[in-house]
């Protein structure tokens, strides 16, 4: 068992707390906020609250800073544990490379992982399961390197290994740039009221991410700025190439690239079979749809509600595999479901 300190007890850094107990370790943690972790200690992410940073870190094994680039760069620049195996989760590494040069053993780390909401109120110990966890070689020892490995993987996560200038342009690509994309699509729509109105399945699942909370993405497009903006001025030329293909009714084209991107996107993720299911707005709606999975024993790989935006219901989407999705579609009406 070792002694992990939590600097941050966040969403990341309280799911990291509870991960790390269930695995038998003692988690000390501090956070700006009292109210934070206070919140962290009762959820049970944390053995203990620490009176301040020094004195979370004093006894400990490993270090975890899991705060805003800004505040782990702060951290970075005068915690007195040099010798202590001390990582970050933050979702840009150059940066926070650079400034971990003091201490003797760093290792950078991004979890791929998170939600819309943040604080340890949404702090779940199976967050990290299945996803992929950037570990960053640069300045870091072999042996710190495995020993983090080790760890991380011991949490669930498929540990990839990448330096620091590849994750920051990987995830301003797939990360940073949808982000920045769906603040844009939010703005475009609201221009006109009357277009959210009318918004539906596919524009909230393009824009989900722009509920996230903003002063973390402040501080990460900031630190990133110079390759996120590399990317969006990439994509522009890709948006402007498209508008040239619709206006001009090169429909060969326009279906090329509808094809390619289906093709691109169906790769990535195993295949399966979306059942839509008609909900009422009465009780007992979920616990029908639970019998049917009980009863079925299917393997959910995703699932989805969207609550009809002025009430009456909504649509639950449940994607199983696809030789699990005809005995659920009949459980389900069984249940008296319409399916969409």
């Amino acid at each position: 068992m070792t002694t992990a300190a939590i600097i941050g007890t966040g969403l990341i850094g309280a799911s990291m707390g509870m991960a790390l107990r269930s695995q038998g370790h003692r988690v000390i943690g501090w956070d700006p906020s009292a109210d934070e972790a206070t919140e962290a200690l009762v959820r049970g992410a944390i053995d203990s609250i620490a009176e301040s940073r020094d004195d979370a870190v004093a006894d400990a094994d490993l270090v975890v800073l899991a705060a805003p680039p800004a505040a782990i760069m702060g951290h970075l620049a005068d915690l007195p544990s040099v010798d202590t195996l001390t990582i970050d989760v933050a979702g840009v590494k150059g940066p926070i490379v650079d400034a971990a040069s003091r201490l003797h053993r760093f290792v950078g780390t991004h979890p791929m992982a998170g939600r819309e909401h943040g604080g340890a109120a949404h702090a779940s110990p199976t967050l990290f399961r299945g996803a992929t966890w950037i570990i960053v070689p640069d300045g870091a020892t072999a042996d710190d390197l495995a020993t983090v490995r080790a760890l991380l993987e011991a949490l669930g996560a498929n540990v990839l290994e990448m330096d620091a200038a590849a994750h920051d342009d990987a995830v301003a690509a797939i990360s940073h740039l949808p982000q920045s994309l769906a603040v844009q699509l939010v703005a475009h729509a609201a221009a006109d009221p009357v277009r959210l109105d009318l918004a539906a399945g596919s524009f909230r699942d393009l824009t989900r991410v722009a509920l996230s909370d903003e002063r973390m993405w402040v501080e990460l497009l900031d630190a990133n700025g110079a390759m996120v903006a590399e990317h969006l001025r990439s994509l522009g030329a890709r948006l402007e190439a498209f508008a040239t293909l619709v206006e001009s009714g090169d429909t060969d084209g326009i279906r090329d690239e509808l094809r390619s991107s289906r093709a691109v996107r169906s790769a990535m993720a195993p295949p399966v079979v979306a059942i839509r299911i008609i909900i009422e707005d009465r009780p007992g709606e979920l616990a029908r749809v639970g019998t049917a999975l009980a009863e079925t024993r299917v393997d959910v790989r995703d699932l989805q509600l969207r609550h009809g935006r002025h009430g009456g219901g909504g649509v639950l989407t449940i994607s199983v595999r696809p030789g699990e999705a005809e005995p659920f579609r009949n459980a389900l009406r069984e249940q008296g479901f319409e399916l969409g």
